[in-house]
């Protein structure tokens, strides 16, 4: 699509592709979380509207299966833009041939920005600057873009992040919000949620949250998978979630596992054990905290062997 075709832009938080099943869910993430991500580019596609992707397309960065980039090679066929994340570099804060993502830049799949390798063309009549600082890079302290010939009027310059911002509901941020001269919105990924905005002084600070929930917690229960819309026109801009079509959070997540069993019930611990056999996960995140809640009725030493021998069995599933 040119350019000047666009009229906004599509912000897609933090897909966490994988092949296997995470946390409590039930369903076939695999497949569902391609699904989401398909229907946000064909959102974008309908819509007009350059989709950029925040950080963390894979929740694995290497080793991940075949068919799933077969299929997003399928998939990523239009221009799309955004960042490295967490979870897409392997031990280290930078891409590498080896991890999953770069075989989608090198392939123009995915064009990645920078604040060097900026984004710029014309979005809805207007300049429009896409920079961004992927994980661990340096957020910039002001930006002047380069000029855009034939611009009409002042740029817009949107500023992607995939970083701990310290926001309202978000205690483990780092990087406090600050005015950034020449930024007029701050678009951060790896935060789970959707939070509150945060304006500090022209510059505008805002965490859409991921398209999914990867996980059970009373947090993501209240989380409406989305995306952040941003339609721009030659003097302004204006700011729209779009719900991203999800099953309940009931039929996403397995319950929780039945209360702890009591100290002198060893029969309410084997019961326990086998609820868990029926809705295992890949990851063994419900055993895990089953046994966490379990264990002290046994002696240390028996509580320990069980627990080495459970991280060996997940350790070996999720190689």
């Amino acid at each position: 699509m040119d350019d000047n075709a666009y009229v906004g832009l599509l912000l897609i938080g933090d897909p966490h592709l994988e092949g296997r099943q995470p946390g409590f869910r039930k369903d076939d993430y695999p497949n569902v979380i391609l699904d989401k991500l398909a229907w946000c580019l064909d959102y974008a596609a309908e819509h007009r509207l350059l989709p950029a992707i925040l950080g963390d397309l894979f929740d694995k960065p290497r080793d991940n299966p075949n068919w799933m980039l077969v299929r997003l090679l399928t998939l990523l066929r239009s221009e799309v833009i955004g960042l490295y994340g967490n979870h897409d570099v392997h031990y280290n804060p930078e891409l590498t041939p080896d991890d999953s993502l770069s075989l989608l830049v090198t392939s123009g799949r995915i064009r990645l920005v920078s604040e060097e390798s900026p984004w710029q063309g014309l979005i809805g009549g207007r300049h429009v600057v896409v920079g961004g600082a992927s994980y661990r890079q340096k957020i910039p302290k002001s930006y002047t873009p380069a000029a855009l010939e034939n611009s009409p009027g002042d740029p817009l310059v949107v500023w992607l992040t995939h970083h701990d911002i310290l926001i309202p509901g978000y205690d483990e941020g780092r990087i406090k919000p600050r005015e950034i001269a020449g930024v007029d919105l701050v678009i951060n990924g790896h935060i789970h949620r959707r939070l509150a905005d945060v304006p500090a002084g022209k510059t505008l600070w805002l965490t859409p949250g991921n398209i999914s929930r990867r996980s059970r917690s009373d947090a993501n229960r209240e989380h409406l998978p989305s995306v952040l819309r941003v339609d721009i026109s030659a003097d302004a801009y204006e700011l729209q979630y779009v719900a991203i079509p999800h099953q309940p959070f009931d039929e996403v997540f397995h319950e929780a596992v039945a209360e702890s069993a009591s100290r002198d019930e060893a029969s309410a611990f084997v019961s326990g054990l086998a609820e868990l056999q029926s809705r295992r996960t890949a990851s063994g995140a419900g055993l895990m905290e089953f046994l966490a809640q379990n264990l002290t009725q046994f002696e240390p030493d028996v509580a320990d062997e069980i627990m080495n021998l459970t991280r060996e069995v997940t350790d070996a599933e999720s190689n």
